[in-house]
C-alpha cells in the first residue's frame, strides 16, 4: 500500500491563526500533515532568515488533532528549514503555505513571508504552494478558500508542479458561490505609494507608522489583480531564481574597458 502525502503546513500570521487553522483541516483529508508555523505574526518578513539569534522550537497542541505541529521563534523561511532539517524524517511530498490574512498579488509576493516560506520549500527542492485570502480581518471566513485550497493542492499532488516553480494562490474575497473558477495569471505591474505616519511618544521622540496606497498600473486581462477584481482565483507560477535572462545580451554589449 502506498504511503499518504506527506504534506507540510506553515504560514506567516503566526500558529494560531484562523487562516492556518483551516488550511491544516483541508490537508487532513489528503495525506499527512506535520505542521511548523511562526509563534507570532511575521507578516511582511519576506525570505528573512534568523541568523544573529537563537531559534526555538516548541511542540504544541492548538486543536484536538493528531497532527504533530510546532511553534517556532523564527521567520516563516525559519520554519521550513527547521521542519526539513530537524522534524521530518523525510521530505514532504508538498509544502502549503498559509492561508494568508491579506492579499499577496503582484507586487506584494516580494514582501511576503507566506510566499517565502512557500519559496524555501522550493528551494529546497519540495513542490510549494503559497495560499492567500484577500481579506485581513483575523475573522474573515476562509471556507471558499479551504474548499479550493483542497481541490488545488489535490491537483499538484496528481500532476506535479513545474520543476523550480512555485505557485502563486489569492482567493477574491466572496463567497463560494461568486468565484467564477481558477485562472492561471501573470504578476500584474503595480506597486505601493507610500509614506510614513510620523508621531511622537509622550516623551517626545519621534516614531513611524508606514501606510500607503496600492496603484494597479497594468490593464492586462491576464493578470491576478484582473482575476481577483473579477471573482477568480489567480494561480501565478514563481520562481526563485531572480535572473533577468532577457537582459543578459543588452549587458553583455556594454563595453568595461572605456
Amino acid at each position: 500500500m502506498s504511503k499518504k502525502p506527506l504534506i507540510l503546513v506553515t504560514n506567516d500570521d503566526g500558529i494560531t491563526a484562523p487562516g492556518i487553522r483551516a488550511l491544516i483541516e483541508a490537508m487532513k483529508t489528503l495525506g499527512d500533515v506535520v505542521v511548523v508555523a511562526p509563534d507570532s505574526p511575521q507578516s511582511g518578513m519576506g525570505h528573512a532568515i534568523t541568523v544573529n539569534s537563537t531559534l526555538h522550537l516548541d511542540r504544541v497542541t492548538i486543536d484536538q488533532g493528531d497532527q504533530p505541529e510546532y511553534s517556532c521563534s523564527g521567520t516563516p523561511a525559519d520554519c521550513v528549514k527547521l521542519a526539513v532539517r530537524e522534524i521530518m524524517d523525510r521530505q514532504p511530498d508538498i509544502c502549503v503555505s498559509g492561508i494568508n490574512h491579506g492579499a499577496n498579488s503582484s507586487i506584494n509576493v516580494i514582501y511576503s513571508g507566506t510566499m517565502s516560506a512557500a519559496l524555501e520549500a522550493g528551494i529546497e527542492g519540495i513542490p510549494a504552494i503559497g495560499f492567500s485570502l484577500c481579506n485581513y480581518n483575523y475573522n474573515a471566513n476562509f471556507d471558499a478558500a479551504k474548499h479550493y485550497a483542497k481541490q488545488i493542492v489535490a491537483k499538484a499532488l496528481a500532476e506535479g508542479i513545474p520543476k523550480d516553480v512555485v505557485l502563486n494562490v489569492n482567493f477574491p474575497d466572496v463567497p463560494q458561490k461568486d468565484i467564477k473558477g481558477i485562472r492561471i495569471c501573470r504578476q500584474a505591474k503595480a506597486n505601493w505609494i507610500e509614506e510614513f505616519d510620523k508621531r511622537q511618544t509622550p516623551h517626545g521622540k519621534d516614531y513611524y507608522w508606514l501606510t500607503g496606497t496600492f496603484v494597479n498600473q497594468d490593464n492586462g486581462q491576464d493578470t491576478d489583480e484582473w482575476a481577483l477584481e473579477n471573482n477568480y482565483i489567480s494561480i501565478v507560477p514563481v520562481q526563485f531564481d531572480l535572473t533577468a535572462h532577457h537582459s543578459i545580451q543588452t549587458l553583455n554589449s556594454w563595453d568595461f574597458n572605456d
